[in-house]
């Protein structure tokens, strides 16, 4: 569903000065903003995973060493996901291109994109990532943030009537049923959740596996998703959302755990929720973007990717306050003031966000 947001003359002129081309970004139709992608826009995000899906270094591997026979480099190691300096950025860095080629078909990195795809998701190579999941000390690797990148990738291609799509969906089945299995396994014995702004945060993992599940059907899976999900998060009040941001967070604790409460409450129960969670959500450090001092700095960067996470959560709550209009005005004036700070700088020159920034983008337009 399309939304139109009027007041975004300031996102107009700054994606003009980082993209060159007004009508490539942006629709103004009496007045009002469509937040959209185009074929323009999405070729800007398509190079950006293109340029790193094959770019083996940097490279930060999370790799627990059992012998000496384990000192490979990220390609030897993960030879479909070694780019994009870490293995979730690769997997998140392929989602894209798939998201994309579906949005626009004819896109002009088309051939470029289904080559660097055709090249990484072969049967082979997801046999061996499937591999070394099952190697020893290996039961927490990418959990549960890359997991759930994985997940967001085969929901991706399920279903979708392509046929190269139809071969890296089934390519990548094995390494996608292991990775369901590891949250089977795993959320039961998770007592407590995870409340970071960074890479374990349960809400995100939770998130994106309940839209897997639901997309592919899998009713085990769901019910056990949403089951822990209201063990951890049901009871939840006052949100300490003054706490946030942290200095690294690319996540918010807090507008996660919503994004995941209004998927699996009723739209009246949800409302209950959220007032209990936020008892005066107008006033709160939330919905001011946060402030990148250095964007050459990993993990200062990842304020970039917290106002793009922050934008997608909170379009998803806008859509369940439709009938409350001065919600939606204060939620919609901080939708844009997020966007601005973050796309206008997403092409900074800087490796640090350029390799992952682009999918957190392509997923926040996805959201409207």
């Amino acid at each position: 569903m399309k939304r139109n947001f009027t007041g975004f003359y300031l996102i107009v002129t700054l994606l003009l000065f980082l993209f060159g081309s007004l009508n490539s970004e942006t629709s103004i139709l009496k007045g009002k903003f469509e937040f959209k992608l185009d074929k323009s826009l999405s070729s800007k995000f398509a190079n950006m995973a293109l340029n790193c899906i094959e770019k083996e270094f940097p490279n930060k591997p999370s790799h627990v060493m059992n012998n000496r026979a384990e000192i490979l480099g990220p390609k030897e190691q993960h030879p479909a996901f070694f780019g994009c300096f870490d293995w979730h950025s690769s997997v998140h860095g392929h989602w894209m291109l798939v998201k994309l080629l579906k949005i626009f078909p004819n896109i002009s990195e088309n051939i470029r994109i289904r080559s660097a795809l055709n090249k990484n998701l072969t049967k082979k190579n997801l046999e061996k990532e499937l591999l070394y999941f099952d190697q020893k000390n290996r039961k927490s690797f990418e959990r549960t943030y890359g997991w759930a990148w994985l997940l967001k990738l085969a929901e991706e291609l399920n279903g979708w009537n392509d046929a190269d799509g139809k071969r890296w969906s089934k390519n990548l089945k094995p390494l996608e049923l292991k990775i369901v299995e590891k949250f089977i396994e795993f959320l039961p014995k998770q007592t407590y959740p995870i409340r970071t702004g960074v890479h374990p945060n349960t809400a995100f993992g939770l998130v994106f596996a309940y839209d897997y599940a639901k997309k592919t059907g899998n009713t085990k899976f769901l019910n056990l998703i949403v089951k822990r999900g209201r063990d951890y998060f049901e009871k939840d009040k006052n949100c300490p959302d003054g706490w946030e941001p942290g200095g690294e967070d690319f996540l918010s604790p807090c507008l996660e755990e919503a994004d995941f409460m209004l998927r699996i409450l009723s739209r009246k129960k949800f409302a209950i929720w959220f007032n209990n969670f936020f008892p005066d959500f107008s006033k709160s450090k939330l919905l001011t973007p946060a402030t990148v001092s250095d964007r050459s700095d990993g993990k200062l960067s990842h304020l970039d990717g917290l106002n793009l996470s922050r934008a997608w959560c909170l379009a998803d709550i806008m859509k369940q306050f439709k009938n409350d209009p001065g919600l939606v005005s204060t939620l919609k004036k901080s939708i844009e003031e997020h966007a601005v700070k973050t796309l206008s700088n997403i092409r900074s020159g800087h490796y640090a966000g350029e390799h992952w920034l682009g999918s957190f983008a392509v997923y926040m337009f996805s959201r409207f």
